[in-house]
């Protein structure tokens, strides 16, 4: 199934005659308004008629031919309402000759890719109540999976080499295949979710590698775009798996653009936090533009040309002060402190720095809550992908920073009800100048009401010039940061501001 078209006997009839590798039985294709693309490898010259069967009804025919010199046949399938089962079956016609493709228990729904590294690949194996996760698929057989192989490649390749986990459905044995294999924990429950939410199929396609910079991932365009040169090894810890430009762009990302997708999840950013760190709030949101080009191109413009993409903001780990951790999460946002906006339209952020895991067996970086990254994750999809109107997907950020200096506070005004779930001395900090001199002071929580919190500044004897939210790699214990969202149990995402407004009062 995963041979390459290049490597099938020349000239021998029927030998290249195929379906893409990742077009197999138990398959999500992706639902209306878009249309699926169905692809594969053919003789040069022949005609394939593709043809979607229910039962014994052909609902559809699409024929097209097998261009040269790829060797590649493609058709685009009207629309299709979300369900199944269906059959697709393929027929080559060359001269005389005929091959038949089949593959059953099709399915339409909504088609995610999931990728990152090792907090993406992650399987549900790893995570808290696994045996409870791994043994309740009786809901979600018709939530598919499809985990892609580990590869990588000095070109652009048209298919994947390999698939390590063909699509299925969901067993307790494919959910939990062993450690950083198959199935992504992250990838599966938010796909349940969305599958509780919206009650037709998920088709999930997981194709992630641990401890891999973001410069892997992207192609060589998007890399310019930022400046990014091409280096030789990375020197760094962080940095375990592929780290050389576009190598996993070119296996495990281009060959899937030919696919209409619904849309993308991402969970990626520790091995960057001593790698072009600086360069992430170009580089991600450079990713993220530069996929959808390729997806909606490749697609013949069935995937939307910005289509939703959601990702995980680093959670926390135990390791020296000054890791990187907070601007990369910061970065994640092209420096918004929030999504979607004007840089990073369309997308979607579930914030983790509070689910931390000391003493997770995997290394506090992994941490076994899976379920609350995946159901953060899945708030975001509902608002931003599907369109759910007054669905609180973010935590409080202020809108309002006002300097009271006669009082020695800091006014901070939010855009969202606050729920103070304990008062912090540290966790907020302004930058107190003096003499052309700064540094960080604690400013201790002090009064609040529904929106206003107040901090204490009176420790600053020169200028307070900016403030900044739990800027550090473990900000607060598990689910115990200061400030939450009342209702939704969603925290206060980090943010560094600028403080403009030096009159007082105003």
């Amino acid at each position: 199934m995963g041979r390459l078209a290049s490597q099938s006997a020349p000239g021998v009839p029927g030998v290249g005659f195929r379906f893409a590798s990742y077009i197999d039985n138990y398959m999500v294709l992706q639902k209306e308004p878009a249309g699926a693309v169905v692809w594969g490898f053919g003789i040069p010259g022949a005609t394939v008629t593709v043809t979607l069967w229910q039962g014994q009804e052909a609902i559809m025919k699409k024929v097209t031919s097998v261009k040269a010199p790829s060797d590649t046949w493609i058709v685009v399938l009207d629309p299709m309402k979300p369900g199944g089962p269906f059959e697709v079956m393929a027929q080559q016609t060359w001269g005389l000759m005929n091959l038949t493709l089949k593959v059953h228990d099709v399915l339409f729904g909504d088609v995610w890719l999931c990728s990152g590294q090792s907090n993406m690949q992650m399987t549900v194996l790893q995570i808290f109540n696994a045996t409870r996760e791994l043994s309740n698929t009786a809901a979600y057989q018709s939530v598919r999976i499809l985990s892609v192989s580990l590869a990588e490649a000095k070109e652009e390749l048209m298919d994947l080499d390999m698939v390590d986990l063909q699509w299925s459905k969901p067993t307790k044995e494919n959910l939990g295949n062993g450690y950083f294999t198959y199935m992504s924990a992250v990838c599966w429950l938010f796909g349940c979710y969305l599958h509780d939410t919206l009650q037709y199929p998920i088709g999930l396609i997981s194709s992630s590698w641990g401890g891999t910079p973001i410069e892997a991932w992207s192609s060589e365009r998007s890399l310019k775009a930022c400046g990014v040169l091409t280096e030789g090894p990375v020197p760094y810890d962080s940095v375990s798996g592929p780290s050389e430009n576009s190598v996993l762009w070119n296996a495990m990302i281009h060959p899937l653009q030919n696919m209409t997708l619904k849309g993308v999840v991402w969970y990626q950013g520790e091995a960057n936090t001593q790698y072009n760190k600086d360069l992430y709030n170009c580089t991600f949101p450079a990713l993220i533009d530069d996929w959808r080009q390729t997806f909606h191109r490749g697609s013949q413009g069935q995937t939307e040309r910005f289509f939703p993409f959601g990702f995980v903001q680093l959670s926390s780990y135990l390791e020296n002060a000054d890791d990187g951790f907070p601007q990369i999460r910061w970065h994640q946002t092209a420096d918004f402190g929030f999504v979607p906006n004007v840089k990073m339209p369309n997308t979607f952020m579930a914030v983790a720095m509070d689910l931390c895991d000391r003493d997770s067996p995997f290394g506090s970086i992994h941490p076994r809550d899976k379920q609350t990254v995946a159901y953060r994750l899945h708030l975001g999809a509902r608002a931003v992908a599907y369109g759910e109107k007054n669905l609180t997907f973010q935590g409080p950020l202020p809108e309002k920073i006002e300097l009271l200096a006669d009082k020695g506070l800091l006014k901070l005004t939010y855009y969202q009800g606050i729920q103070v779930q304990r008062q912090d001395k540290k966790i907020f900090e302004i930058s107190c100048c003096s003499d052309r001199q700064c540094e960080w002071l604690p400013a201790p929580m002090g009064n609040f009401s529904s929106q206003i919190l107040s901090l204490a500044v009176n420790s600053c004897l020169g200028t307070v010039a900016a403030l900044r939210y739990a800027w550090t790699t473990w900000p607060c214990e598990y689910k115990q940061c200061p400030l939450y969202h009342p209702c939704s149990a969603l925290p206060a995402p980090p943010f560094v501001a600028f403080i403009t407004d030096q009159a007082p009062g105003h």
